[in-house]
């Protein structure tokens, strides 16, 4: 289990920091809380220690006997993160304060750390607190910039803190290991949408899950991932250069501009193998005789990796509903991947929109059957595969 610190300090954002203590909790992070006496001024150390079952710390000094409490807390942890961190405490962290136990434990730490400020949008963006931000950057720790939005002091703008959403991502990534490291992965996601007038589509039932979910296992394994998403209705991944596209062709396009920097390239996307042969300008009138829709084929964009790429592994994914393996291993051959995954819509917890995928593997050597998981476990078993077809 992966030991997390949380630092707390005095500021209005810190009822944030319940919640995302239940977050970590439900991912099985073992958490340590430290509180400043400013924080204790906003919320009651029982209510953290009520959410964490242990004793929190906030100051070195009491009568239970002689202890380095700053040492001792961070002893072992996988990640330190300080949230909401307030212009005070950015301020002693760069300039090597240590003047109560949270400084003092933010020293002595040698596991990676994270900032999560919070603050009125003044004080964040005046120059003295961004020099600070700056040094502390100087001194590799990470920071989760703050948002756009309203504060309780009456202003809206840029201080308001991170979603929690992001901030777990991020120390996911910071506790992770990181092979891939120095490594670019492009990865496609969702569906593509093919226009037939102003009002209708073409499009399919991809929710983009299992795309996102490798992009996100491919950044907390270092990556620098690349995410070229059509219309989903997913958060966009923290930490991932994101790309939305719509058709086929855009997305065609946007794959010919960055495939030549990749080393891996994920096509997970249900890419439209059709589209409309014309565009209406304007909305198609209902008749009442039947209505007549020419397509044509849309850029096989997998067959086109296939033949141009040089350095690059590729996966494709297929999704069949009869003779599962036969064609999986026709479209494996025929679009030149060096890992194929697909998986059988009728198979219970493989289809479109859910949270799990049941699949095959298929490579040059051999066929694997995975058991039914989830797709962010998948994911890492995917790229784990790929890493061993590149020999890394």
């Amino acid at each position: 289990m992966k030991k997390i610190v949380i630092g707390i300090t005095g500021s209005i954002a810190i009822y944030k920091t319940c919640d995302l203590i239940s977050l970590l909790k439900k991912k099985n992070y073992d958490i340590e809380v430290i509180m400043t006496e400013h924080a204790t001024k906003f919320i009651n150390p029982l209510t953290f220690g009520s959410l964490i079952h242990k004793p929190i710390l906030v100051d070195d000094f009491d009568d239970t006997g002689y202890q380095i409490k700053h040492i001792n807390i961070v002893k072992d942890a996988s990640c330190f993160i300080i949230v909401p961190a307030s212009a005070n405490i950015i301020a002693k962290i760069a300039h090597g304060l240590g003047d109560d136990a949270l400084t003092s434990a933010f020293l002595a730490a040698t596991c990676p750390k994270i900032i999560a400020p919070a603050m009125n949008v003044h004080m964040y963006e005046n120059t003295a607190t961004q020099k600070n931000i700056e040094i502390c950057k100087s001194y590799d720790i990470h920071f989760v910039e703050p948002i756009d939005g309203p504060m309780a002091c009456g202003y809206s703008g840029k201080g308001h803190i991170a979603n929690l959403d992001d901030i777990v991502e991020c120390i996911d990534y910071m506790t992770s290991s990181h092979p891939l490291k120095g490594k670019h992965i492009l990865i496609s996601a969702g569906p593509t949408l093919e226009s037939i007038d102003p009002v209708r589509f073409i499009s399919n039932h991809s929710s983009g899950k299992m795309g996102y979910a490798l992009a996100k296992a491919a950044r907390n394994l270092g990556g620098h991932v690349t995410l070229i998403s059509g219309p989903v209705s997913l958060k966009i991944p923290y930490g991932v250069d994101f790309i939305s596209i719509e058709s086929a062709q855009d997305m065609y396009e946007a794959v010919k501009e960055f495939m030549d920097f990749q080393d891996y390239i994920i096509m997970a996307a249900a890419v439209g193998d059709y589209c409309p042969a014309t565009y209406s300008e304007t909305k198609i009138k209902k008749s009442d005789s039947h209505m007549f829709l020419d397509l044509q084929k849309n850029p096989d964009i997998l067959s086109y990796i296939g033949q141009h790429k040089t350095k690059q592994t590729v996966c494709g994914f297929a999704m069949e509903t009869d003779h599962v393996l036969e064609n999986a291993q026709n479209k494996f051959s025929n679009k030149n991947c060096d890992l194929l995954v697909v998986n059988d819509l009728f198979e219970e917890g493989a289809g479109f929109k859910g949270d799990t995928n049941k699949v095959a593997l298929i490579t040059k050597h051999f066929v694997e059957y995975l058991d039914l998981m989830s797709k962010d476990d998948l994911s890492y078993r995917i790229i784990e595969k790929l890493m061993k077809i590149k020999g890394e």
